[in-house]
């Protein structure tokens, strides 16, 4: 059967941004769910357990937000936004990971579009990511979002021009109503209201 074929179907789980205590044991244990194709794919090139597991620790443990998809309360998908503090040029990374079970549902748009929200609140001008050259989906969802990628040593770097990015519309302001105005309206109000009464009583007509 062709699987790229088949259309995608609407994720039916929940995103949110993990604690710190839940960073550690939720990200190791969907990072070693993920296949070797995937795990390649998130880590342009193969890794075993034990680099997962140090790998995990590390992001719990140097400020790095992971924002998660679950499904039946289990993460399934993860965005991990890494400080600048942790990159040599002082540009912020992020990385993706979707297991094979989640794809094709716009988990990975879902979660790009938290993690530019989670970047523009922390005020961050630029984000960085990095991708396999191979791993055209990852490309494919970067490019969607701004990302301008080059191709180097097997890898494709982007970076995505925060400044660039819509950001969410302003509610519309709400004139403020001085108190003497408050008070004026509930006395026409009321008066309105009692005119009504009268008409309908047939008070105040003419004999």
């Amino acid at each position: 059967m062709n699987y790229d074929s088949i259309r995608p179907t609407p994720a039916k789980g929940t995103v949110r941004t993990l604690s710190q205590q839940e960073e550690l044991p939720l990200l190791r244990d969907h990072l070693l769910r993920l296949d070797r194709a995937s795990r390649h794919d998130r880590f342009h090139g193969f890794i075993d357990d034990s680099f997962i597991r140090r790998y995990a620790e590390r992001c719990a443990n140097d400020g790095t937000v992971i924002i998660a998809y679950f499904e039946d309360g289990v993460v399934r998908g993860a965005a991990e936004l890494h400080p600048p503090e942790q990159s040599p040029d002082a540009q912020p990374e992020i990385a993706f990971s979707v297991e094979r079970s989640a794809r094709r549902k716009g988990v990975g748009s879902t979660l790009f579009r938290k993690l530019i929200a989670e970047a523009h609140a922390k005020g961050y001008g630029s984000l960085r990511i990095t991708t396999g050259a191979q791993n055209d989906a990852m490309r494919a969802l970067a490019t969607k979002f701004g990302a301008q990628l080059t191709f180097r040593h097997g890898e494709s770097t982007g970076s995505i021009d925060l400044t660039e990015q819509q950001q969410p519309e302003a509610a519309p302001a709400v004139a403020a109503v001085t108190p003497v105005e408050a008070a004026r309206a509930i006395v026409d109000m009321n008066r309105a209201y009692w005119r009504m009464v009268m008409q309908i009583s047939g008070w105040g007509r003419a004999a």
